[in-house]
C-alpha cells in the first residue's frame, strides 16, 4: 500500500496563491491534504481564503489552526506573538482587526473551532499536522535552530512525519527516525521565490519521500490589492508578496 500526501500552510489571506496550489493538487491527486494554519492574516482576501479552505475541508482536507489565526479570531496577541515582549506593533493589530471585521461571525467561528493539531495514520505511518512544532503554534523549526532544541521539539510526538509551516521557509529535514516537512508558505513566502510553496509526500512501505513544489500566481495583482487596502504596513506586505522576501 502507498499513500500520497499534500502539505500546505500559511495562506495568509492570499486566495490567488491558494487557487494556484489547488490546481496543482488536482494534477497530483493526493490521498490526503494537510493544511497547517495561518490562513487569513496580511493578505487581501481573507474571506475568499476561508471559503476555499472550507471547501477543501468538506472534501476531506485536514486543517489546523496557526498562531495568527488566534490573533485574528480573538485578538490574543500574547498567545499569538510571544516574541513581542514590548507589545504587538500597530501594523499587526491593524491587519488582525481588518481581517476579523471582514470575515464576520461565521468564518471567525470556524477559525476558532480549528484544532491545534491533528494526527493521521497512512500506510502504518503516523503523521502529525501542526503549525509550528508538536505542542506549539509559535515555536517553529527555524533553519538555524540548535540541534538539541530540534530534538526536544520532535520528541513531543510519536509521529514519524511532522507536517508544519510557520517559518515560511520550505524545508524537508530527514532525521532518520523522524522527518520534518515544512512546506514553507502557500501565499506569503520568505525564501526569495515569490511563488506559492507546498510539499508532496509519498509513503511506501515505511519509506517516506518528500519534496517541495512551487505554484505560480499573479504576485503583482495580489501586491496591488494589498497596497490598495491602505492599512498601516501594507506597503511592506505588498513588497513581501512581490519579492518573496520578508520586508518590514
Amino acid at each position: 500500500m502507498t499513500a500520497r500526501v499534500a502539505v500546505l500552510s500559511d495562506v495568509h489571506g492570499n486566495l490567488d496563491a491558494l487557487t494556484a496550489v489547488r490546481a496543482a493538487l488536482k494534477k497530483e491527486r493526493p490521498d490526503a491534504v494537510i493544511i497547517a494554519g495561518d490562513h487569513v492574516l496580511n493578505g487581501p482576501d481573507p474571506v475568499g481564503a476561508v471559503d476555499a479552505l472550507r471547501e477543501m475541508e468538506a472534501t476531506g482536507a485536514t486543517i489546523v489552526q496557526g498562531n495568527t489565526d488566534v490573533a485574528v479570531a480573538d485578538f490574543d496577541y500574547a498567545a499569538a506573538f510571544p516574541w513581542y515582549t514590548d507589545g504587538v506593533p500597530d501594523t499587526v493589530r491593524a491587519a488582525a482587526e481588518w481581517a476579523h471585521d471582514a470575515l464576520g461571525d461565521d468564518r471567525i467561528g470556524w477559525l476558532r473551532r480549528l484544532p491545534t493539531e491533528r494526527r493521521l495514520v497512512l500506510d502504518d505511518t503516523m503523521l502529525l499536522a501542526c503549525h509550528a512544532s508538536p505542542g506549539s503554534q509559535t515555536q517553529g523549526f527555524d533553519t538555524q535552530l540548535d540541534p538539541s532544541v530540534v530534538l526536544e521539539r520532535i520528541s513531543r510526538t510519536d509521529a514519524r512525519l511532522i507536517c508544519c509551516g510557520h517559518t515560511h521557509l520550505p524545508e524537508v529535514r530527514d532525521l532518520g527516525w523522524k522527518i520534518i516537512v515544512n512546506d514553507g508558505s502557500a501565499g506569503y513566502a520568505f525564501d526569495g521565490d515569490p511563488t506559492a510553496s507546498w510539499a508532496l509526500v509519498d509513503i511506501d512501505g515505511g519509506e517516506v519521500r518528500a519534496e517541495i513544489r512551487r505554484a505560480e500566481f499573479d504576485t503583482m495583482a495580489v501586491a496591488n490589492a494589498i497596497s490598495a487596502r491602505g492599512l498601516v504596513g501594507d506597503v511592506y506586505r505588498a513588497a513581501t508578496v512581490r519579492t518573496g522576501k520578508l520586508v518590514r
